[in-house]
């Protein structure tokens, strides 16, 4: 099996956490990190994951509180499973507005994910652009430094809007470099993972994922963002479908190019 090919036969596997990691993790190139996907079981939809560093970007702005706030906790509880299941360092988790902690770096389980959330309180604004830049920069200085040994990166961004910064021309940047560099096409995907019901909020995502090379200047612009709500028109649930895309539809354009009808139960 193609190790970039998600099969679409096969019903998602159930949401559950892996069990802990005793040993430590071992370094791994992105090429090695390939191979070991091309290995996994043929009904693992979620195994191109493997080959990446999850890496999640929480609003915790004041606009998230109530309802957006429980829904970022749902989804969390989702899709960080799964994610855990498929990176053997951990997942990382980052905030736009609380500070960084070891603590939140490496992240196996879902009981730490819970515990992290729990210590985070909605307020401030939305800096969407600034902490996006500041994943990213640092990311593509390793990758042009040593391409070969450094796995791609997926980063989901769970969002109730519009941010208050300039997140365009931090990802059209972080694209044009990507280009420079001649990279892998999935070797940087941006997943905005959008809760609560803020007007104009999916409108918004939406010209993130559609509209980003009329911006830049032309069509040439590599995709790298996608864009999921958490629930659809009438508050149905996601689907099998719709989890799959959360996790890998920035990644993997198939999936980038599903309707949005696939992605939530009915």
């Amino acid at each position: 099996m193609n190790a970039f090919t998600v099969p679409s036969n096969e019903p998602p596997p159930a949401y559950t956490p892996a069990a802990p990691v005793n040993s430590a993790p071992v370094a791994t190139s992105s090429s090695e990190q390939t191979s070991s996907t091309s290995a996994a079981t043929a009904d693992d939809r979620y195994a191109f994951l493997s080959s990446f560093d999850t890496v999640f970007l929480i609003d915790d702005s004041g606009s998230m509180a109530g309802r957006s706030w429980r829904e970022t906790k749902g989804a969390l509880e989702t899709i960080t499973p799964i994610c855990t299941q498929h990176d053997a360092d951990g997942i990382d988790i980052y905030f736009l507005n609380a500070p960084d902690n070891p603590f939140f770096q490496g992240v196996k389980d879902l009981a730490t994910v819970r515990e992290i959330f729990s210590t985070v309180r909605p307020q401030y604004g939305t800096p969407t652009g600034q902490r996006l830049n500041q994943l990213l920069k640092p990311y593509l200085n390793r990758y042009q430094a040593n391409p070969d040994g450094t796995k791609p990166l997926n980063i989901i961004v769970i969002t109730d809007g519009e941010p208050s910064d300039d997140v365009e021309s931090v990802i059209i940047n972080a694209a044009k470099k990507l280009d420079k560099f001649d990279a892998p096409a999935w070797q940087v995907g941006i997943q905005f993972f959008q809760v609560g019901k803020e007007p104009g909020a999916r409108e918004h995502l939406k010209q993130l994922d559609d509209e980003l090379a009329e911006l830049a200047g032309g069509d040439d612009l590599r995709d790298i963002v996608d864009t999921v709500p958490y629930t659809g028109e009438g508050d149905e649930p996601l689907s099998g479908e719709g989890v799959l895309k959360v996790v890998l539809g920035a990644v993997n354009r198939r999936l980038d190019r599903k309707k949005s009808k696939e992605l939530h139960r009915r």
